[in-house]
């Protein structure tokens, strides 16, 4: 399991000080509250970034993510963790033609050559219903030892990457630190 981890606590907590202590004393719910709200909406950026960057389909995603651990009085955290292995062709949109499989991992569309999906003679090619959607290639020239596609899509390591990474920073952080500075200038001035 792979997770994305923001310290938020480390830059800002000299800049606030005591102000938290008396608040977190006072009001010990408000701030686990804030924390569990903006995580939520991080959250929601990281589903659909990370729907763009795999090429996965929406609840693929919502599936893999989960329901983060939330924060409560005595814990400020929010835990987003996810899992997934080697993402099995199926799952991006496949398509048989005599040339092999097309799927979009990573929303682009990529041919697998000599893979398929369908059993018999092109073109009169029939459903196998115990290959139940897969992809399949041989492992030997007889075609008895088959396996399943595979597509290079870690749904861990693309959430940790590139522009679900930038977006999770971009929103969750400013966030956070607009919530915390409203709620201290509210109770605890």
């Amino acid at each position: 399991m792979t997770a994305l981890s923001m310290q938020w606590v480390d830059r800002n907590l000299s800049e606030y000080g005591k102000r938290i202590g008396a608040l977190k004393e006072r009001f010990p719910k408000v701030l686990p509250r804030i924390v569990n709200q903006v995580g939520n909406r991080a959250k929601t950026v990281v589903i659909r970034e990370l729907t763009k960057q795999t090429g996965l389909p929406r609840a693929t995603i919502v599936r893999a993510i989960g329901n983060p651990s939330a924060a409560r009085p005595g814990k400020l955290y929010y835990d987003m963790t996810t899992q997934g292995g080697n993402i099995r062709l199926k799952f991006l949109r496949p398509k048989e033609t005599p040339a092999g499989v097309v799927a979009r991992p990573f929303g682009k569309p990529t041919l697998y050559p000599g893979s398929f999906m369908r059993g018999g003679l092109f073109p009169d090619r029939k459903d196998v219903p115990r290959f139940n959607g897969h992809v399949f290639y041989r492992l030997n020239r007889s075609g008895t030892k088959i396996t399943f596609a595979r597509s290079g899509v870690f749904i861990p390591k693309e959430m940790t990457t590139g522009a679900t990474s930038a977006a999770f920073h971009r929103v969750a952080a400013p966030l956070l630190k607009e919530r915390v500075e409203v709620a201290l200038n509210k109770l605890v001035p």
